[in-house]
C-alpha cells in the first residue's frame, strides 16, 4: 500500500453532513426517520443516492428488486468487485443511523479515494439493499436473501404489505424496478458497516466491533381462535379467551428463551385482537414471535420447546393455536480471513476493538452464504436502535468508516 493510502482518512464532516442531509427524507418530529421501503420517502432518498453516486463517478444500476449498485472501476476489471454498503429504509419509528451509516460510509469511502486520486486494483461496488428492515414487507433483508438464492425474484415481487400492495407494484410506483437480474452482479467480498444496535461496545468503551458471527433467527406468525362472548355474563370456567391464551404464550416465549440463555432471546412483537371491544371476551388474535441465537442447536431447541408449550396451552385453554415459521435464517459465521482483515485494519488505525456477535440480522448475513463477508460495528448511544432516539457520535461513525475504507484497501489493493 502506498504511503498516501496508508495514512488516508475519510472526510468526517462530509460523512456527518450526508447522514443528516438524508435524515430529512421522512424526518419525524422527535428527530428520527420514518422511511418505509418503496414509499415516497424511500424514493426521495434513492434519488438522492443515485445522484450522489453518479456525481462520484459511479456507474449506477438497479436490479429487479430495486437494490442499487454503484460501481467504481478498478485497474483490473476482470476481478469481481468488493461490495460495501447496507440499506436506506427504516423502521416506522426509526433513527438516522441504522443501515444509513453503512450505505453513506460506503459512498464516503469512494469520495475519499477519488479526492486522493487512488485507483484500486479491484473494482469497488457500493450497495443499497431493498427492504432490509422488513417493516412494510416480510421477510426482512428480502432483497439480499433473494440475491443469495434463498427466494426467487417472483416470490419476493409477489409479497404484499398490510394494504395489499405487492413489492412489484410498490417498485413500479416509485420507478425502481430495475432491469438487472437479481444475483447477476457478483462480488469478490462484501463488507458492511453498521451501528451495533446493542450495548456492549459502549459499555466496554470500545470503538469498533469486529463482527465474526451473526445470530440465527426464526420468525413465526401465530393465530389464536377462541370464542367471543359477553364479558359480564360468561362465567370464568366457560371462557375461551384468546387474549388470556396469548398471555400464556408470551410468558412461554420469555421462559424458554431464558432457559436457553444467555445466548438466546425471544420476543412477541405484535398482537392484534380481531374485533376488540371493552365488554367482549377476545375470540381471535393474530401475533408474531421472533427467536434468535448464534448457536444452531440452541435455536432448534427453542423452536422445539416453544412448539411443545403451545401444544399444551391450546387444548388446556380450549383455544386453537396456529403457529407457523415464516422465515428461518441459520446462524452466520463470517469469513475468517475477511474478519481478520477488519481486525488488522482496525488495529493499524489504533482503534480500541473487540470481537462481537451480531444480535440483529443484516444483509451481510445473507451475503455470507454466497461470498466472503464481514461486518464492522460502532457503538450507538445506550444500545438503542429501531427508535427515534437512536444516536451515535461523529467520532465513532468516522472511525467505522475509516476501518471500512482500510479493510477495503487491504483486500482490493492499490494499483501501482
Amino acid at each position: 500500500m502506498t504511503q498516501s493510502a496508508t495514512n488516508l482518512q475519510i472526510d468526517s464532516a462530509r460523512l456527518w453532513d450526508t447522514i443528516h442531509e438524508t435524515a430529512k427524507f421522512g424526518a419525524t418530529p422527535k428527530g428520527g426517520v420514518r422511511r418505509l421501503t418503496l414509499g415516497p420517502e424511500d424514493k426521495q432518498v434513492r434519488d438522492w443516492f443515485r445522484n450522489a453516486c453518479e456525481a462520484a463517478g459511479l456507474e449506477v444500476r438497479v436490479d429487479a428488486l430495486g437494490s442499487m449498485f454503484g460501481l467504481r472501476k478498478g485497474r483490473d476489471m476482470s476481478k469481481p468487485p468488493i461490495g460495501l454498503g447496507s440499506h436506506l429504509d427504516t423502521q416506522p419509528t426509526g433513527g438516522k443511523f441504522d443501515g444509513i451509516l453503512g450505505t453513506l460510509a460506503a459512498l464516503e469511502v469512494v469520495r475519499t479515494l477519488n479526492d486522493a486520486g487512488i485507483e484500486t486494483e479491484t473494482p469497488i461496488c457500493i450497495v443499497n439493499w431493498t427492504n432490509e428492515e422488513g417493516s412494510r414487507f416480510a421477510p426482512a433483508t428480502m432483497a439480499s436473501a433473494a440475491y443469495a438464492g434463498d427466494y426467487t425474484t417472483d416470490d419476493i415481487l409477489g409479497r404484499k404489505d398490510l394494504a395489499g400492495v405487492s413489492v412489484g407494484e410498490a417498485l413500479d410506483s416509485i420507478g425502481y424496478r430495475g432491469d438487472e437480474a437479481v444475483g447477476a452482479r457478483k462480488f469478490g467480498a462484501f463488507v458492511e458497516l453498521h451501528i451495533e444496535q446493542g450495548p456492549l461496545l459502549e459499555a466496554e468503551n470500545k470503538t469498533i466491533g469486529v463482527v465474526d458471527r451473526g445470530q440465527g433467527i426464526i420468525w413465526y406468525d401465530g393465530k389464536i381462535t377462541g370464542f367471543e362472548s359477553h364479558a359480564g355474563t360468561t362465567p370464568m370456567p366457560l371462557r375461551r379467551d384468546a387474549l388470556a391464551t396469548l398471555a400464556e404464550v408470551v410468558l412461554a416465549v420469555e421462559r424458554i428463551a431464558r432457559e436457553h440463555g444467555p445466548n438466546a432471546v425471544g420476543t412477541v412483537g405484535e398482537a392484534v385482537i380481531a374485533a376488540p371491544s371493552r365488554n367482549v371476551i377476545p375470540g381471535e388474535i393474530a401475533f408474531t414471535v421472533d427467536i434468535r441465537s448464534p448457536d444452531a442447536e440452541t435455536l432448534e431447541a427453542i423452536d422445539r420447546d416453544l412448539r411443545s408449550a403451545i401444544a399444551e396451552i391450546g387444548p388446556r385453554r380450549r383455544a386453537e393455536i396456529a403457529f407457523d415459521a415464516i422465515w428461518r435464517k441459520p446462524p452466520t459465521v463470517f469469513d475468517p480471513k475477511l474478519v481478520d482483515a477488519v481486525e488488522n485494519a482496525t488495529r493499524a488505525l489504533g482503534y480500541s476493538h473487540r470481537r462481537i456477535t451480531s444480535g440483529a440480522g443484516h444483509d451481510a448475513c445473507n451475503l455470507a452464504n454466497v461470498v466472503p463477508s464481514a461486518m464492522i460495528f460502532v457503538p450507538c448511544k445506550d444500545g438503542v436502535s429501531h427508535n427515534e432516539l437512536e444516536d451515535a457520535t461523529q467520532a465513532d461513525c468516522t472511525a467505522g468508516a475509516n476501518a471500512l475504507m482500510h479493510t477495503v484497501l487491504a483486500i482490493a489493493g492499490v494499483a501501482s
